[in-house]
């Protein structure tokens, strides 16, 4: 059985991948400065982000970080060590644990949304029409 054959990308559609990875290693690279800043890892920076926005169960931790339910409790436990993330159990489900970020978590979290210079330099650059077009495509590119 023969695979049907693909046409190759254009070389625009290249172009656009090439820039979408600029883009993503600069914001990363950004985010690891960032959380830097905050004497964190680039992960507990992301399972901050994620917790400030509502409190989750580990293994929906895990599978918003794409990485075992085992690495995200000793990166819980390094938070909650420095009070960032407490653990409490599950309005929906009392067997269940959820870690959660405290008053002090989501202020850093905060602090790291406010300190991407990417976020704050190339955008501030395009005008307010501009900005409402670019998240409208990269909502359809995610929606795809």
């Amino acid at each position: 059985m023969s695979t049907p054959h693909k046409t190759r990308p254009d070389a625009l559609t290249m172009e656009v991948v090439e820039l979408i990875g600029d883009v993503v290693a600069r914001f990363y690279s950004d985010y690891e400065d960032a959380a830097a800043e905050h004497a964190l890892t680039g992960a507990q920076a992301r399972l901050l982000s994620l917790l400030s926005l509502e409190p989750l169960p580990m293994r929906k931790l895990a599978r918003k970080l794409r990485c075992e339910p085992s690495n995200v409790t000793g990166i819980v436990d390094r938070l909650e060590a420095r009070g960032l993330v407490e653990r409490r159990p599950d309005p929906a489900d009392r067997r269940v644990k959820v870690a959660a970020a405290t008053e002090s978590g989501r202020a850093v979290a905060r602090g790291l949304r406010e300190g991407l210079r990417f976020a704050r330099e190339p955008l501030a650059g395009l005008s307010r029409g501009e900005q409402e077009s670019l998240r409208d495509l990269l909502r359809r590119m995610l929606e795809a």
